[in-house]
């Protein structure tokens, strides 16, 4: 909207601009003011009138193109900003500040003009500002409104502080409630493998075998960490398996290979309806870590891809690890018979890619064979 130049005169009225005690004093008087207006009298006149009234950080200027700038690096609390100056008007200059003058930073911006026109003042206000005075200014009334903006701003601040504070809380506290949920699955999980493992290690083994193969595979350190979290509970469902079955020194027969198979749905129903992504992911390791690619694995026959990738991961990390440790049914394997094992189910039994990638990792085999 095109504006004429605001007629002459004073921009305050002389008699209040004069007054030695106003009630307007300042309530904020460290709050950041910045003036804009192109008239170098005006500027020193506002800055004088706001020092007397107790504020004590101004800024002013009257080059309303560079407003944007000096206004990313003084961070006003408040504008008062003249509406008609040649090189861009205050409307350009509300365009400019347009992200600043809502949401979080809600910076109050004051339009001044000898200009009091009523479609002026509404396209002022549409455009972000927040009060709109008319020249010759009363000091008094120009001091209260800019304390009863700054009393909103400053509120509006610490509005936002206590959200933010309230929202770490939260977060803090989800954090440690998810820390002793978690905890609470792997001691389970730890009391299950104690029961078919003196050491009860086997399930950190497994968890620091998948964490360097989802390395070596390209995983990102936050995927690999978040495998390394969770492989643990791969087989939390061993809780419950009978003693009978677990332990017994020899092989299983079908009834009982039926029974040792379902501690991945057990494991499953365990860890179901986790609210992370950590419990939702153990979840999964836990329900697929036994299905083969080939899709004649279980509980659920899944095939290739559709296999979870993490639990692709912790299957073969498992397997190694059981077949270089000795188990109640069996004694540990020498490390050439588990390379040979694990090189024939390459593409059968492990994701051919992985199995390829777990071949070549030189520092698990020579640690084995230590070992």
């Amino acid at each position: 909207m095109p504006c004429p130049p605001d007629p002459p005169g004073p921009a305050f009225t002389p008699a209040v601009a004069e007054r030695g005690r106003w009630p307007g004093r300042a309530r904020y008087p460290d709050a950041r003011l910045l003036v804009v207006d192109d008239e170098p009298a005006n500027l020193r006149l506002f800055e004088r009138i706001l020092r007397h009234a107790g504020y004590r950080a101004i800024r002013t200027t009257g080059d309303a193109p560079g407003v944007a700038r000096l206004v990313a690096d003084y961070d006003p609390d408040l504008i008062l900003l003249d509406l008609h100056m040649p090189k861009l008007d205050g409307f350009g200059v509300l365009d400019a500040l347009e992200p600043l003058l809502h949401g979080e930073r809600c910076l109050p911006v004051v339009m001044l003009t000898g200009d009091g026109a009523r479609a002026v003042r509404e396209h002022a206000l549409a455009c972000g500002a927040r009060d709109f005075l008319v020249k010759p200014l009363d000091s008094v009334e120009v001091l209260l409104r800019i304390g009863n903006l700054l009393e909103m701003r400053m509120l509006h601040t610490a509005l936002a502080t206590q959200n933010t504070v309230l929202e770490e809380l939260v977060h803090q506290r989800t954090r440690q409630f998810e820390a002793s949920q978690f905890e609470v699955l792997e001691r389970l999980a730890s009391a299950a493998e104690f029961r078919d493992d003196d050491t009860g290690s086997h399930v950190h083994r497994v968890a620091g075998l998948a964490e360097r193969l989802a390395r070596a595979a390209g995983l990102t350190e936050g995927e690999s960490t978040l495998i390394r979290r969770a492989a643990p509970l791969h087989d939390v469902g061993k809780v419950g398996i009978p003693d009978r079955i677990l332990l017994k020194p020899g092989w299983l027969d079908d009834d009982e290979r039926v029974v040792m198979q379902s501690h991945t749905t057990i494991g499953a129903r365990i860890l179901d309806h986790g609210a992370t992504p950590l419990v939702l992911l153990a979840e999964e390791i836990a329900r697929s870590h036994h299905e083969r690619w080939d899709g004649r694995g279980y509980p659920e026959h899944l095939a290739g891809e559709k296999i979870p990738l993490a639990a692709r991961v912790v299957a073969l990390a498992d397997v190694f690890d059981a077949l270089t440790h000795n188990r109640p049914y069996r004694p540990a394997w020498p490390i050439e018979k588990v390379w040979d094992e694990i090189a024939a189910l390459v593409g059968k039994q492990f994701d051919p890619t992985l199995g390829r990638i777990f071949l070549r990792l030189p520092d698990v085999w020579a640690e084995a064979v230590e070992a």
